[in-house]
């Protein structure tokens, strides 16, 4: 969010010292002059910038925005490092910065990966798996899910291992090898893997992931949407910061452009 606010002062600032220029200084400059004058620096800026910075803005807000997957919570979908293009159009037109919809197209569906920002702190960006649609009735208790009393399968595919960073006593983070179950399961029309792995989630008393925890049936509410990470034992997501209401919407995850550490993961589409 922190970004489209700066190119949208810098698109305000150059559009203005243009616009003020073709109106106003240009003429002044000439009248005072009499052969040609050269415009000044902050106006040669000005006119090499605004359409630049017009496009760019444009496109980022409502055709394509890239990111970047800064941990493993989707794994093994999305790694981390994984340089990913969101489709801005998807859930609908949004005015920039303020995220509201102007032109609806869909909304949503079962399976997606979805970028929205963090509930908890709207100036971050999240990604997970659309899980529950409003009004869903979801269970999750002994790493099964269920959705609307309809149990959702995992069919065993392999071990996967890979390093989890974690704190030591000290407070040092270092990596540790761990082991998890590599699984496919059905959302919707989408089929994808997740990772389950042979430890007990902590949460905090009353949250999502707690009442789950005690067999409680979680109703989605309406305009929300109950997310989850593919990697489901280490994944920050609705289990502890409750629902994704619909503004807060960005778009959906649909291909991977680069990976420096992992070329074969680029062109990869995300599902």
């Amino acid at each position: 969010m922190y970004f489209a606010i700066f190119m949208l002062v810098i698109l305000l600032v150059s559009g203005v010292i243009w616009l003020l220029d073709i109106l106003v200084l240009r003429k002044q400059r000439q009248a005072g002059a009499l052969g040609e004058v050269a415009d000044p620096w902050y106006v040669e800026y000005s006119k090499s910038f605004f359409p630049v910075i017009l496009l760019v803005f444009t496109v980022r807000s409502f055709v394509v925005e890239p990111f970047k997957i800064p941990s493993g919570s989707m794994m093994p979908t999305l790694l981390a490092g994984d340089y990913i293009l969101v489709n801005k159009f998807t859930y609908g037109l949004r005015v920039p910065i303020l995220n509201k919809v102007f032109y609806p197209v869909s909304l949503p569906q079962r399976g997606d990966v979805f970028v929205f920002h963090y509930p908890p702190d709207t100036t971050i960006d999240y990604i997970k798996r659309v899980v529950g649609l409003p009004g869903d009735k979801i269970q999750y208790r002994d790493k099964q899910l269920t959705i609307n009393g309809k149990v959702i399968n995992l069919d065993f595919v392999q071990p996967y291992q890979y390093a989890l960073n974690v704190n030591d006593e000290s407070g040092n983070a270092r990596a540790v090898d761990v082991t998890a179950s590599r699984l496919n399961e059905q959302l919707g029309g989408v089929k994808h893997d997740v990772l389950i792995h042979d430890i007990m989630n902590q949460y905090s008393p009353g949250s999502p992931g707690d009442r789950l925890m005690q067999g409680e049936t979680i109703t989605v509410p309406a305009g929300e949407y109950f997310a989850m990470g593919d990697n489901r034992d280490n994944s920050s997501d609705s289990r502890v910061w409750g629902f994704v209401a619909e503004k807060h919407l960005v778009g959906k995850a649909f291909f991977i452009w680069f990976n420096f550490d992992q070329w074969r993961r680029i062109g990869q589409s995300i599902g």
